[in-house]
């Protein structure tokens, strides 16, 4: 099984959407990511968790891009981060009962669950004025918990990987993004935050 990399998931030019991941792009560059991630002033809330969360979903598309021929079947055959924490797949309409995976499918099932998420209208809308559903905050939700047990995966199976390719800083800063992100709206539940616990504990102790 190779992972294929997958298309950018891209938001429209010239949209409103746009426009907040330029402002998201900008305040980022300033190094403050504990503001960067703030909600911009007058902006809907739901429409800056979507913008982000495409974003993160193309940025661990691409960092577990770097590092998909040491994720393989023999080296990784069980979807772990760490020996304390193992994952199991299920996505609740195609695999109802989770099931137990290599990590490389894991992750397959897992960005493929994503981008579908992603790419439907009626969840992600990308068009203005279509307002964004009930249970949209939900998705996002479970979205943003299972985009993270990638990057548990990489820290916990393949960081050697990462430093070797240098690319340690690249993956820091992204994920330093990520979990202000995800605190400063409460999107993740702490425990499922565990199996990095002490990794998210420093770099948040860096900005206090």
């Amino acid at each position: 099984l190779s992972f294929t990399f997958r298309p950018k998931k891209n938001i429209p030019e010239g949209s409103h959407q746009y426009e907040l991941l330029k402002h998201a792009e900008a305040t980022l560059g300033s190094g403050n990511l504990r503001q960067a991630v703030m909600l911009p002033e007058g902006e809907d809330l739901n429409e800056w968790i979507a913008v982000n969360t495409v974003d993160f979903f193309n940025q661990i598309n691409m960092l577990y891009g770097t590092i998909t021929e040491f994720c393989t079947e023999t080296s990784c055959s069980v979807m772990s981060a760490g020996p304390r924490y193992e994952y199991h797949w299920a996505d609740g309409t195609n695999i109802k009962k989770p099931i137990k995976c290599s990590a490389p499918k894991y992750i397959d099932y897992l960005m493929t669950w994503v981008q579908d998420q992603l790419d439907d209208e009626t969840l992600f809308p990308s068009k203005i004025g279509v307002p964004f559903p009930k249970n949209f905050m939900s998705v996002a939700k479970t979205i943003l918990k299972r985009l993270f047990r990638v990057y548990a995966h990489i820290y916990h199976q393949h960081f050697d990987s990462v430093m070797q390719l240098q690319e340690e800083a690249h993956l820091n800063t992204s994920f330093k993004h990520f979990i202000f992100f995800v605190q400063e709206f409460n999107l993740i539940d702490r425990r499922e935050l565990s199996p990095l616990q002490d990794l998210i504990e420093k770099l948040g102790s860096k900005d206090r």
